[in-house]
């Protein structure tokens, strides 16, 4: 139930606070006073857009709050509309949430019976979700719609799989000449930089050979270093004996002496830092270097690409061999599905048609008691639309016969405004009906649902809104004093012109308030006012 209503700064709204009750809540006032604005408030907090042109002027921002009673507690839902940048926030118990969010919970917490609701109405797609909605057994229409979900998921992975096979099969022979390509040189991973560093050490290798033999050369050539250090070191030790101020120097060139023959010693030996096992040569390592190279230009990528590529091409190869298995597997998959969604439509088309006889039998009696001829007559016509070859799914749409001797037709042909207010106000009820506890049921909005009736017509349609009003929370935008005073709680919208500003104002009208209205909307004046005081008694 919808308890309370706050709007601020909407359009001619500036701040207003209406408190619902339980049962009839009417909105009256005069034609542009806001009356429909303010349920327009309540779409908009159920999700519906609103342009940023509605805050009123001066304001940053329209908020709409809401305080709905449930049977599992209290629900506080807010939605504020930014002046500046249009954009709309939306909070659930003071929490940050989403527009989907709101929604989804709007289908239990409001109905709006307004114009756009009779619009939906002559839809022949909305008349079979009606029929749907009545149907005994609920589980049907989801089981359908899961059935079919799955049949067409197959169908797409079918399709999917048949597109690749067709792609790789016009890119098979072009892959086989890839995979030879590739198989003839036999890329490994990362193999080309294995090769760089290989290279890179028999290049030092033999760089470093050429160096340790010009150093044996230095010492050991002509003047071989090695025999002439000998040579100074005797000459130094009889130096520094005839004059002890050499010693020191003796003494390093003997020890200078000692470190070119461990130098001597080490470079006959060779460096230990160098691998010999190396199986492949400078030349060799070139060689291969080069077939690599030719194989990334033939095939335009790099060396790893390549190595993946193969996998990539065994696997597309291997993909075309199992394809016919796949499809094969895969078409007893849509048998299947096909078979499942067939058995549902059947027992579904079945059900729709059972249940659109009894519903129609029920729209009549509902319509009679709505002013409409006891000759009107409703039936619902079935098409067939095809979801898949020989799945039909049988969709029933609304046929009318408002009065004797003319065919039956379309909803949508033939039925006024009135007509469509009336046959919503029917479908409600029959849901309503059909409902469970009051209290969780959802707050009902009716946007002049008396539009175009009048006198006896009149009555029904109160009557009708007043037995539904006893079931669950109604809100009623009405110009007829007589649906107006069967209220439980009453509502005047009157707009105010105050130092040039005009305001929309809400009042909660009691007693006195309450024929004072009535008879406003009987006309005015001693007729007015007789017609209140008949309707107060």
């Amino acid at each position: 139930m919808l308890e309370l209503l706050r709007i601020r700064n909407l359009a001619l709204i500036e701040d207003a606070e209406l408190e619902f009750s339980p049962g009839l809540n009417t909105l009256t006032g005069e034609t542009g006073a806001g009356k429909s604005f303010i349920l327009r408030a309540v779409d908009f907090l159920m999700g519906e857009r609103m342009d940023k042109k509605l805050v009123r002027p001066g304001a940053d921002k329209a908020t709409v709050e809401a305080l709905f009673v449930l049977p599992e507690g209290e629900t506080v839902i807010r939605r504020e509309l930014s002046a500046e940048t249009g954009r709309s926030r939306v909070y659930v118990n003071d929490i940050l949430s989403s527009q989907p969010t709101i929604r989804d919970m709007g289908a239990r917490l409001v109905i709006h019976t307004s114009q756009h609701g009779q619009q939906k109405l002559l839809s022949p797609a909305f008349q079979s979700e009606i029929l749907d909605s009545f149907l005994p057994d609920q589980s049907l229409p989801a089981e359908r719609n899961d059935r079919l979900a799955a049949l067409n998921d197959v169908l797409e992975r079918k399709k999917r799989l048949s597109e690749k096979f067709d792609d790789l099969q016009k890119q098979r022979e072009f892959l086989e000449y890839q995979k030879k390509e590739i198989e003839t040189v036999d890329p490994q991973p990362d193999e080309e930089n294995e090769l760089e560093e290989r290279k890179k050490i028999l290049k030092d290798r033999e760089q470093a050979g050429e160096c340790l033999q010009n150093a044996l050369n230095v010492l050991h050539g002509e003047i071989g270093l090695l025999d002439a250090m000998t040579l100074l070191s005797r000459e130094m030790e009889i130096i520094a004996r005839l004059f002890p101020g050499f010693d020191e120097d003796r003494e390093a060139i003997g020890e200078l002496r000692m470190r070119l023959h461990d130098l001597d010693s080490r470079l006959r030996r060779g460096p230990t830092d160098f691998d010999d096992d190396d199986p492949m040569s400078l030349d060799d390592i070139e060689a291969r270097l080069f077939e690599l190279a030719k194989l990334k230009r033939k095939l335009r990528r790099g060396l790893d690409e390549i190595v993946d590529m193969k996998s990539e091409i065994d696997d597309s190869l291997s993909f075309l061999d199992a394809c016919a298995l796949d499809m094969k597997n895969l078409g007893h998959e849509e048998s299947e599905a096909a078979a499942a969604l067939k058995e549902t439509l059947a027992k579904l088309n079945h059900a729709r048609k059972k249940a659109a006889g009894e519903l129609a039998i029920r729209i009549v009696d509902e319509l009679t008691d709505l002013g409409f001829s006891e000759h009107v007559k409703v039936h619902f016509d079935f098409d067939a639309r095809e979801l898949y070859p020989g799945c039909d799914d049988m969709r029933g749409r609304l046929m009318w016969v408002p009065n004797p001797g003319q065919p039956a037709q379309p909803l949508d042909k033939i039925a006024s405004g009135g007509e469509l207010s009336r046959f919503l106000l029917a479908l409600v009820t029959m849901r309503g009906q059909d409902g469970g506890e009051a209290d969780a049921a959802p707050s009902l909005i009716f946007d002049e649902v008396d539009a175009g009736i009048g006198g006896l017509t009149l009555n029904s349609v109160g009557n009708k809104l007043r037995a539904l009003a006893d079931r669950q929370q109604m809100l009623l935008i009405t110009h007829w004093p007589q649906l107006a005073r069967m209220a439980d709680r009453h509502f005047l919208i009157k707009k105010e012109v105050v130092d040039n500003a005009t305001y929309t104002r809400c009042e909660r009208l009691e007693g006195g308030e309450i024929k004072c209205e009535l008879a406003r909307m009987a006309g005015g004046g001693e007729q007015g006012a007789a017609l209140a005081e008949k309707l107060c008694r």
